[in-house]
């Protein structure tokens, strides 16, 4: 297990924005010059037992993390926790799975096959969570699983590595809503996610959020290269609580359309 939380981020990021050719250049376009805080990342994964929730969250609660919050997806069929560090500069942690169990027989079957294919020892080690996909895979699974759950396709096609990674408006100079940082993204020829319009969430619930359109790259199967929808970025702008202090859960609503971001359009 990784002993150093910030190399953790880092390779995290170096692995993402392979998989994401726009997040540099959108963090270019809000930073001007300035540092980028973290907000928090995701990562998908299986209830299979060799690889669900716990095993990933594993690799955070070793450096420190404590689980914070539950959410379920019921039209998505996942389950989800978020992890928060002592020290809340470091960001949050937001982590999912899918319910294969809930599923046709077929997918069921695809899913426990490409699982079996993972050696344990490598959901132990310290790259795990950058490591990408375990299995082999061709096209034609890949398209099978899409029909029934986005969600079981991308992890199928990318596996372990971070889903998203996302700005804290709070954090960003220049900026002191998510309007502004939406037209400035659309101004740069970015497309946002519009499932649910372009913002999720609202002052009310204590937390804004919006997205990019996850990257389109090339992606390659045992029998084809593909391309399709990989990673995201994401933006989010937290309200304060009755005592002051800043709202640090999600929206389960908000969240759901999020997931959205890497639907293929």
């Amino acid at each position: 297990m990784h002993t150093d939380i910030n190399k953790l981020f880092d390779n995290l990021w170096n692995d993402y924005i392979e998989m994401t050719p726009s997040a540099e250049p959108v963090r270019q376009l809000l930073s001007r010059g300035e540092t980028i805080i973290n907000d928090h990342i995701a990562l998908r994964t299986f209830n299979i037992e060799k690889v669900n929730l716990k095993i990933l969250a594993a690799h955070f609660e070793s450096l420190g993390y404590v689980d914070s919050g539950d959410y379920y997806f019921e039209a998505k069929n996942l389950k989800a926790k978020h992890f928060e560090h002592p020290d809340a500069t470091q960001p949050k942690v937001f982590i999912s799975e899918l319910l294969v169990e809930e599923f046709s027989p077929e997918l069921q079957k695809t899913i426990k096959a490409l699982v079996e294919q993972i050696d344990v020892a490598a959901t132990k080690a310290d790259d795990f969570l950058y490591s990408g996909r375990h299995w082999q895979l061709d096209s034609k699974t890949y398209e099978a699983l899409l029909a029934e759950s986005e969600y079981a396709a991308w992890v199928a096609a990318f596996g372990y590595r971070a889903n998203h990674f996302t700005i804290s408006i709070n954090h960003l100079p220049g900026y002191t809503n998510i309007l502004d940082v939406n037209e400035t993204l659309k101004k740069g020829d970015f497309v946002l996610n519009s499932a649910g319009g372009e913002v999720k969430g609202s002052a009310e619930v204590l937390l804004e959020q919006s997205s990019t359109m996850a990257d389109r790259i090339s992606v390659s199967f045992t029998d084809a290269e593909k391309e399709i929808p990989s990673c995201f970025y994401e933006f989010a702008l937290r309200y304060p609580k009755a005592d002051g202090s800043l709202y640090t859960g999600f929206v389960a609503a908000s969240a759901d359309k999020i997931f959205e971001s890497t639907n293929v359009s």
